[in-house]
């Protein structure tokens, strides 16, 4: 396990933020060079080793979802939990890809990816250019390490966007920020009911019937916005102001808004946060909507809806209401970066990697995630390949409060090993 932690600590060092991973890409590619293993790599960065004959392939990702002082990382060490200061940790799925590192350094007859660009929509996986020698795939993408992850939610980008008309009106003027909730992963957090920044910033805006001038918020597709700013116009001095917003007075004059300031803050506020439908054979969400941004961008006011399903018909469903809300408030929509749910799967590969689990978790068991694995992605490219998703226990990625479980990584790290030497000897 430590030198899989070293590796850790090598990876944060590394700026890897989705867009921005060349120098992750050339730190990963010399060490598989080092170990004598082929590498090809594809227009799309995905990097593909192997090395003899390969029995197994392990995949991971080697973006992370970079929030707060991302990519320079802090690390803390407490009590057994590994974080970052200030910062999202980057252990999704960088554990995932030290993991990886070690096991190269001690198998042969072994393949592995590391995909690009994964927190934006599995980019990376979906254009994938080659063909794994083996028939086996092993994703160590999945956060509890009592898991054994056999299916996924598919997910769809939905973006509403206005043409940004303004005019003048005479009020009391205020700057307003939400910048300290605690975010959260959208998919596997989505059921907590981590308070959305932009939600409870526009509705003290409809409460006490104001008007929109600027808005921004929310960090990335697939986090619970943690932050949102807003200028904002009323028709009286505001009193007081909840704890969580932080307010500016900038005086009473003639500030440009909006004109269509009710509808958005109506659509905003009508927007219905989080879990949809619970599917309780699986035990997770079933149909899940998160409110991720609000941006202006080009002259256009563009606010993106990221829905996640267990089922096509659901993911259907979702841009079919989603439509509907945003058409009504005078809003175009377009749906991009579909993904596939992976449907749920037991077969003798998954079998083999919870018998090598429970040796060292007893409580493992089968499941699926209400969140997006590559291993759909890859099955969809070929269907003959049987795919699994293991991992530790990180707590709240995609957020500043990511937290790593270091004993949780050595139980994982003794589970894959142990398959690889069943598997390759």
């Amino acid at each position: 396990m430590q030198k899989v932690m070293d590796y850790f600590k090598q990876i944060c060092k590394i700026p890897h933020c989705s867009f921005e991973t060349d120098e992750m890409r050339e730190y990963l590619v010399k060490h598989a060079k080092k170990n004598g293993f082929t590498v090809q790599i594809d227009e799309a960065g995905n990097i593909y080793t192997f090395k003899g004959e390969p029995k197994i392939c392990l995949q991971s990702h080697y973006d992370m979802v970079c929030v707060g002082n991302a990519p320079k990382i802090e690390l803390v060490e407490k009590d057994g939990i590994l974080s970052a200061k200030d910062s999202s940790l980057g252990a999704d799925n960088g554990i995932g890809v030290a993991i990886s590192l070690v096991m190269m350094d001690e198998f042969s007859d072994l393949e592995v990816i590391f995909t690009n660009n994964e927190e934006v929509g599995l980019w990376g996986a979906a254009r994938f250019e080659f063909k794994t020698k083996s028939k086996k795939l092993l994703n160590l993408d999945s956060e509890e390490d009592f898991r054994v992850s056999i299916g996924c939610a598919g997910s769809v980008d939905m973006y509403a966007t206005s043409k940004i008309e303004k005019k003048k009106i005479n009020g009391y003027a205020y700057k307003l920020a939400i910048d300290d909730f605690p975010g959260g992963h959208s998919g596997t957090e989505i059921d907590k009911n981590i308070p959305n920044a932009i939600k409870f910033l526009i509705k003290f805006v409809k409460e006490n019937k104001g008007k929109l001038s600027f808005i921004d918020g929310g960090e990335r597709r697939n986090s619970i916005p943690a932050k949102a700013f807003l200028t904002a116009v009323f028709d009286k001095e505001i009193s007081s102001f909840p704890k969580y917003i932080k307010s500016e007075f900038i005086g009473k004059k003639d500030i440009e808004i909006y004109k269509n300031s009710d509808e958005i803050v109506d659509m905003l506020c009508i927007f219905s946060q989080g879990v949809r439908s619970f599917n309780k054979d699986l035990k997770i969400p079933e149909d899940s909507i998160n409110l991720s941004t609000v941006k202006e961008k080009n002259e256009v006011l563009e606010v993106l809806f990221f829905a996640r399903s267990m089922s096509k018909e659901g993911l259907e469903n979702s841009k079919f209401e989603t439509k509907v809300l945003a058409n009504n408030f005078g809003f175009d929509i377009v749906s991009e970066n579909q993904t596939t749910p992976w449907k749920p799967e037991i077969n003798d590969f998954s079998k083999a990697v919870l018998k090598n689990l429970k040796k060292y978790s007893p409580n493992a068991e089968f499941a699926a995630v209400h969140a997006g694995l590559e291993c759909g992605v890859f099955i969809g490219q070929d269907e003959k390949l049987l795919a699994t998703s293991i991992g530790p226990n990180i707590h709240s990625p995609h957020s500043v409060n990511e937290r790593l479980e270091i004993d949780s990584v050595g139980i994982i790290t003794d589970a894959v090993r142990g398959l690889l030497k069943d598997l390759i000897g």
